[in-house]
């Protein structure tokens, strides 16, 4: 029963305590194929959703209504399925279901910077030899930010897939279209196309299911209505309260890799007078703890600028337009919790 404030942690995390963490997020502890509602206003969900039930039990995955280009029968069969669509439309759900349906031993969890932090903190050749023999990577949200994360990516895919590990990822950008908006893709193709190759790509169509509920726009608080929103929520368990300029500031001294810790044991999460981000990098760091925020399902109380205006303009008409309106989704969900 208490505030806390987050500005004030600096958490540590071991490679160890990494790897531990490597598992779908609680929210999805329980998911499976059963429970993932397919819209029947797009027919590629339920499509998707059987296909990957085949992928999970060890089958090919095999033309179906356009989605997939065919499959050869094993071994010539591609090891892994890259699930291609936009933000809200149960991908996570999906990919959540295929760790927890198939038959594997050694099976990891992770976001893609979970992965390239884990490189990060162990080096290369020890990550290799720790998920060498892995049945099956599943990576959420794939994408190459710059090229050093292009070329680790692909370099540990490639050395893992010869050894039998499976793969499965989603993203919002297409595997042949990751990197574009970014930096200079033209560059790295040779590398993006072998990573690409590794996939079947099966798109997955729909609307954003966090705003079918809500009106579509984050709950922005006048100063007594926040105040009031945090001692509520720190007499029910921990409330955070910060200021949003100096979080942000906060933010840039942690590795994203442990935004999960920042906010752990947290229950509700307060941001108080919020203002625009016109800043590339403190937007991107914004999006991962956001990221993190929402696989917690911690809600949060802000004052000032409503959350879904945080990103200026232009940021939302460049490369990154995908990652901040899949944040902008988030926040909306995350104030009306």
């Amino acid at each position: 029963m208490s505030v806390v404030h987050l500005t004030e942690r600096s958490p540590q995390v071991s490679g160890a305590e990494m790897v531990a963490a490597l598992v779908p997020p609680p929210q999805f502890d329980d998911a499976t194929f059963e429970t993932y509602r397919a819209d029947a206003a797009y027919p590629s969900q339920q499509d998707a959703k059987d296909l990957l039930i085949s992928f999970s039990r060890g089958g090919a995955p095999a033309e179906r209504g356009g989605l997939f280009r065919r499959a050869k029968r094993a071994p010539e069969m591609k090891p892994g399925v890259y699930l291609d669509g936009g933000f809200g439309v149960g991908k996570t759900h999906l990919l959540a279901s295929i760790y927890h349906a198939m038959p594997a031993r050694r099976k990891y969890f992770g976001s893609f910077i979970e992965y390239t932090a884990l490189v990060g903190a162990l080096g290369y050749q020890k990550t290799v030899e720790l998920f060498r023999g892995a049945d099956l990577l599943c990576i959420d949200e794939f994408e190459l930010d710059d090229p050093g994360d292009t070329m680790v990516m692909t370099r540990l895919l490639g050395e893992l897939v010869p050894t039998g590990t499976k793969l499965a990822a989603t993203s919002n950008t297409p595997p042949n279209a990751l990197g574009e908006g970014r930096f200079a893709a033209q560059d790295f193709l040779r590398e993006i196309h072998a990573m690409s190759a590794s996939f079947e790509t099966l798109r997955i169509d729909g609307t954003d299911y966090r705003q079918r509920a809500i009106d579509g726009h984050a709950i922005a608080l006048d100063d007594g209505a926040y105040a009031q929103a945090v001692t509520d929520a720190a007499a029910a368990g921990t409330a955070s309260d910060d200021d949003f300029a100096g979080l942000i500031r906060h933010l840039a001294t942690v590795h994203p890799s442990r935004y999960i810790r920042l906010i752990e044991g947290v229950d509700a999460i307060g941001m108080r007078d919020v203002v625009q981000l016109d800043d590339q990098s403190a937007a991107l760091r914004f999006v991962a703890f956001v990221d993190r925020a929402y696989d917690a399902q911690i809600p949060v109380h802000a004052s000032g600028l409503p959350l879904d205006e945080v990103f200026a303009p232009e940021m939302l008409g460049g490369g990154y337009r995908k990652k901040y309106l899949r944040a902008i989704s988030r926040l909306n969900a995350l104030t009306h919790s």
